[in-house]
């Protein structure tokens, strides 16, 4: 079994997946919690979303890539799934990829990002 920092730096224990399957070791951590973001620590970007989403109220699960070993191969599976370079942050809400910083932060602006998370039971407002 292996560990994974998951929210507020804990450890979450998540099943072993060959190194060829990093994609669905995305989806599946995506899917189990209502937000989930790949981060990497030292990432400013990563930091301003993070800061948002917890200054709405919501208590993402935050994946430091950074800090997993096989934390480079999922950055390498996120730059493929959005066609983009860097690969972080990515979000997950309810599961369905939301996007990177652009798309989350346009979500926000456009009034869609709130609807997105209450759908997800992350919001009560």
């Amino acid at each position: 079994m292996h560990f994974q920092i998951g929210s507020r730096g804990s450890y979450v224990a998540t099943t072993r997946t060959s190194a060829g399957e990093p994609l669905e070791r995305i989806e599946r951590l995506a899917s189990e919690n209502a937000v989930v973001i790949f981060s990497v620590s030292s990432c400013c970007m990563c930091h301003a979303i993070k800061r948002l989403l917890c200054g709405m109220g919501v208590n993402p699960t935050v994946y430091e890539l950074d800090e997993d070993p096989r934390g480079k191969d999922m950055e390498k599976a996120l730059m493929r799934l959005l066609g983009t370079s860097p690969a972080v942050p990515v979000v997950f809400i309810g599961g369905k990829l939301v996007g990177a910083m652009d798309r989350v932060m346009a979500s926000h602006i456009n009034g869609t990002l709130v609807p997105l998370l209450k759908q997800a039971g992350a919001l009560w407002l």
